[in-house]
């Protein structure tokens, strides 16, 4: 009877560890892909490449489990050691490596990671699956509990992570939380099968160094990551918040503030005068008037900066996916004294919501919009760069308004920016191209789009500028050989642009080989 019900607890205690450590490991493959997006871009990519290499290390890792028939318990303990070890670890560590190492280091070293981390947790579920079956329950019926534990255990860990953890704990610090439940569920299993472990003091002794490493790993991790991050800006991070859509960074040296989000520069406080002013004067000139006007990004509130010095604006409305964006705009001094409180303004409307979405319940006509949003590097930036998106843009301005659109640079992407061109001229609306030069980003893109022919040359700049003027505005639509629209292959021949869109979206990829040299 006594023997029963020991194997009984035994039993349970499998069912739960199995349950446990199915949790960390579906947290630590969304993680890793979470990681991939951020460091290394085009976060459909990275998904699908943890997906496949963490299935693939599962698969080692089941096949390995053959050869262990012995020694169960000991073999599980140590393979959640490693995984927390590893995989505590790694997050900072990514980050150390993308620093310091040379441009590739930083994937070579995440894929190595995942492929590990998804071997070891192969091997787990055969192992306890075979020491139920040992201590006497049926291979079915063990087989089928732990199986059942690790599904369920995978749909908890997954929204752990998405409403819990990512949000509130940010990555790196997730992944030393994750871990050290990885180590105590093995030191708890070390005290279950004590009896069965010949060296019962040392798996207890290793457990324990190895908690104390992860809750100082825990504790310190991110200073030291925080630490790596700066090493990937030009100047000091003197902001970072990692929200629920994006990380913020803002860098200050020297009298530039610079904002980037997920890694890529937004603006230059030196210079981003000149983005700004040709992003909003340009549409606000060719416009028969400004009673509303329509923002979707600039969520730092620097094009309703400009917007706000002419007169007779209406009313603004600026669209932006991050309230933590919008917030810090309007909070932060450095982003205050740039914006001159633009946001804060009574004409202004804030709404924090997809810009697509936005355009599909808003209601009305608007004379100006002006479409500043994040370059078309993943698949829910690339939905804001396709015919469809347009075409809602199209429904919401005005007979006699006008749209402006940020597209990416014409020297760095050509392609890229003269697809945009395309994807907007699908919709039946006419385009006039503009360039000028960023000091900060280079040679940078724009498409000016009305119902009606528009064209730069009889457009006046009627407010004070720092850089953009009537005479020059027509100068600013001369594209050099290098980047106009006749885009050629290696071999010459010329390459037919097809528009981009939600069911063929081939902007992304052509987006990434464009600026793979940059």
């Amino acid at each position: 009877m006594v023997l029963e019900q020991e194997s009984v607890r035994q039993s349970r205690a499998i069912y739960y560890a199995s349950g446990i450590v199915s949790i960390c490991g579906i947290i630590f493959e969304v993680l890793f892909g979470a990681l991939g997006s951020y460091i290394l871009g085009d976060g459909v990519k990275q998904y699908t490449l943890t997906i496949s290499l963490f299935l693939t290390g599962m698969g080692i890792g089941a096949y390995i489990s053959e050869k262990m028939t012995r020694h169960l318990i000991a073999s599980f303990i140590w393979i959640e050691y490693s995984i927390g070890i590893i995989g505590g670890f790694s997050a900072m560590l990514l980050f150390g490596v993308t620093a310091y190492l040379p441009p590739g280091t930083g994937s070579l070293f995440l894929y190595s990671v995942i492929l590990i981390v998804g071997s070891l947790t192969g091997v787990e579920l055969p192992i306890l699956i075979r020491k139920a079956n040992e201590i006497g329950v049926s291979l079915q019926k063990s087989a089928a509990k732990v199986l059942f534990s690790d599904y369920a255990g995978g749909l908890v860990g997954g929204l752990l992570f998405l409403f819990l953890l990512r949000p509130y704990f940010g990555l790196v610090k997730t992944s030393f939380l994750v871990a050290l439940i990885n180590v105590a569920v093995a030191l708890w299993i070390v005290f279950r099968f004590k009896h069965e472990l010949k060296r019962f003091k040392l798996h207890a002794a290793f457990g324990v160094f190895f908690l104390a490493v992860l809750i100082v790993g825990a504790l310190f991790g991110e200073q030291a990551a925080f630490h790596f991050e700066q090493q990937l800006y030009k100047d000091p991070v003197i902001f970072s918040e990692q929200t629920s859509y994006q990380k913020i960074i803002l860098t200050k040296q020297q009298g530039d503030t610079r904002l980037y989000l997920d890694g890529q520069l937004q603006f230059s406080s030196l210079d981003e005068h000149r983005y700004h002013e040709i992003l909003v004067h340009p549409p606000m000139a060719a416009a028969a008037r400004h009673d509303r006007v329509l923002v979707l990004g600039g969520g730092d509130g620097l094009a309703v900066r400009e917007l706000l010095k002419y007169d007779d604006l209406g009313q603004v409305d600026l669209i932006d996916l991050d309230p933590k964006m919008t917030e810090l705009a309007q909070s932060n001094h450095l982003l205050t004294e740039l914006n001159g409180g633009s946001l804060s303004n009574p004409k202004v409307n804030v709404v924090n919501e997809d810009a697509f979405r936005f355009l599909e319940t808003a209601d009305g006509f608007y004379d100006v919009i002006i479409i500043d949003l994040p370059d078309p590097n993943n698949e829910s930036l690339n939905k804001l760069y396709t015919t469809e998106f347009y075409s809602l843009a199209r429904n919401h301005l005005h007979p006699d308004g006008a749209m402006m659109v940020q597209a990416t640079s014409p020297v760095f992407a050509p392609q890229v920016y003269w697809t945009i061109d395309k994807t907007i001229q699908s919709t039946g609306l006419q385009t006039e191209n503009l360039h000028a030069d960023i000091p900060s980003f280079g040679g940078w893109g724009y498409v000016l789009a009305s119902r009606a022919e528009v064209q730069a040359e009889g457009l006046e700049i009627i407010e004070e500028t720092e850089y953009l003027t009537t005479d020059l505005l027509p100068a600013l639509t001369a594209f050099g050989k290098d980047e106009d629209a006749v885009i050629e292959d290696a071999n010459g021949k010329i390459i037919a642009l097809e528009p981009n869109s939600l069911i063929r979206p081939n902007l992304i990829g052509i987006y990434e080989k464009s600026w793979t040299n940059y």
